[in-house]
């Protein structure tokens, strides 16, 4: 059966399926390459304002196709990456629905989310090492950030797995919810609802204050943004919307 990445839209959030059902959506070149084309695609058109990535049951990505990574050179294995590096670098909020299992570079998918969910079958599996294959794709950088170290190394070194509750009991997974894509797609459509420019500049602010040292760093950056979100017509419109209401109930508690 051939690869693909479904696409579906709804109430602004693009729901990218992953499907390579023979290999478990395992991501091999094809499916890395119509993972990247389909985000390219999603973040250029202005009626989507987030992105939900899962796989299509029972798995969410059984990692890299290991026939591809037995003959992978460097060059190789940036396109093996490239899928999940453009969710990484995408501007849009994302959200990974794991509603499988998860392993190696499908656990490298769900990092590269800014948020992740996790359903009742899912699974959290490094497998680098049992494989003697080296971590890559930046998962080292991503698994840390997100873990910290004693994780990171509980998961790639010690080979530790976890399932949903326990991935949301330290931090892996926002939440372990029982429909995983509708929970996502309902947290993503919040993000999706506020205008798209403020969301942009948001998400890159969360991601530059966050190698930041000191507070007042982030106070100069957020300053220049927030000083022009307070020009912007989505935030004088909102603001007026917001008084009336206010208006219109303080008038109805009158009355």
């Amino acid at each position: 059966m051939a690869t693909a990445v479904r696409t579906e839209i709804t109430d602004r959030v693009a729901v990218l399926t992953l499907s390579n059902p023979e290999r478990r959506n395992a991501m091999n070149l094809d499916l890395s390459g119509k993972l990247a084309d389909a985000v390219r695609t999603v973040t250029a058109d202005d009626a989507v304002g987030a992105v939900v990535v899962t796989g299509e049951d029972p798995a969410f990505c059984a990692g890299g196709d290991l026939g591809e990574l037995a003959k992978a050179d460097p060059a190789t294995l940036l396109d093996v990456y490239a899928g999940f590096l453009a969710i990484a670098e995408c501007p849009l909020p994302t959200i990974a629905a794991v509603n499988g299992a998860a392993v190696g570079a499908g656990l490298n998918l769900a990092l590269a989310c800014d948020l992740r969910l996790a359903g009742p079958r899912a699974r959290f599996d490094a497998r680098f090492l049992p494989l003697g294959l080296h971590p890559g794709g930046g998962y080292t950088w991503m698994a840390q950030r997100v873990l910290g170290p004693q994780g990171a190394a509980a998961l790639t070194l010690f080979g530790d797995v976890l399932d949903a509750e326990e991935a949301a009991r330290i931090g892996l997974v926002y939440r372990a919810v029982d429909d995983v894509v509708a929970a996502a797609v309902e947290l993503a459509a919040r993000a999706a609802a506020a205008p798209p420019d403020l969301v942009r500049t948001t998400k890159s602010t969360l991601r530059l204050t966050a190698g930041m040292s000191t507070q007042a760093e982030a106070v100069e950056v957020e300053v220049r943004a927030q000083a022009a979100s307070v020009n912007s017509d989505e935030f004088q419109q909102r603001l007026a919307a917001l008084q009336a209401k206010i208006s219109s109930s303080a008038r109805g508690q009158k009355g």
